[in-house]
């Protein structure tokens, strides 16, 4: 697969941000993806060497609206450990 099918954003968040000074990033993958395939993503997309990857799947959650209720759509984050010295530009 294309890194732009399997990469779907990275993730942005306060633990996150600590985790880039250890070289640790975190992407939002697709559902579909395996650990291989978002290791090979990673290195296409940003030219860096990946040590390891960690998943975990999202559950989505149900949600009481006015007009009844909503279920979201469950996600897959990825945990991408570089190796050292290396860095991704995200912002």
């Amino acid at each position: 697969m294309q890194p732009h099918y399997v990469i779907r954003k990275p993730l942005l968040t306060e633990k996150t941000t600590l985790g880039m000074e250890e070289g640790q990033y975190a992407f939002e993958v697709d559902r579909r993806a395996t650990k291989t395939d978002i290791k090979e993503a990673i290195e296409r997309a940003y030219g860096v060497s990946v040590v390891k990857v960690t998943t975990q799947r999202r559950k989505g959650g149900v949600r009481r609206m006015k007009y009844g209720y909503v279920k979201a759509p469950v996600t897959k984050k990825a945990t991408v450990r570089v190796k050292e010295g290396q860095v991704i530009e995200l912002f």
